[in-house]
């Protein structure tokens, strides 16, 4: 996150990949708004939202995230959304040209990282991501455990 901006509250976070940052190491972030629908919005809202499978493609100049579930609003009626449905991200063209730059390496992929509540309009936080390998992912855990160990060490002294 870019300097003296304030980064959002928890209570607004409508859903998080928590398995993006283990599969994946994540070089930089965006955050970008999505165009959606009314019951859409609402499901968003009532947090019944899925980014587990999600990515970002880029064509025509323009960003879709792809694969997000977001569930069919309970009281909605024929107007209902498509839960798999691609929803556009809004971003500046120059962001865009670069993502399109930089997912044209090999292992390179944009993933969704968190969408929250922002002034009342849903935001997603994508991620430039490159997959770690089985080896890394070990390693990630064992410095986290090692990190908490040190925590507990310290805490009694």
């Amino acid at each position: 996150m870019a300097k003296g901006k304030k980064q959002h509250n928890n209570d607004n976070l409508m859903a998080q990949n928590k398995k993006a940052r283990h599969d994946y190491s994540i070089s930089e972030t965006y955050e970008a708004g999505i165009v959606l629908t009314g019951t859409e919005i609402k499901s968003i809202r009532d947090r019944r939202i899925n980014l587990k499978d999600g990515f970002v493609k880029i064509r025509n100049d323009e960003a879709y995230m792809m694969n997000v579930h977001i569930s069919e609003y309970a009281q909605g009626n024929q107007f209902n959304h498509d839960p798999l449905r691609n929803r556009k991200l809004l971003l500046h063209k120059k962001q865009i040209r670069k993502l399109a730059q930089i997912t044209q390496d090999k292992g390179v992929t944009i993933v969704p990282l968190k969408v929250y509540l922002k002034n009342g309009f849903a935001k997603v936080l994508i991620g430039v991501a490159t997959g770690k390998h089985e080896y890394d992912k070990r390693e990630t855990i064992k410095r986290r455990d090692q990190k908490r160990q040190i925590e507990r060490v310290m805490k009694h002294y």
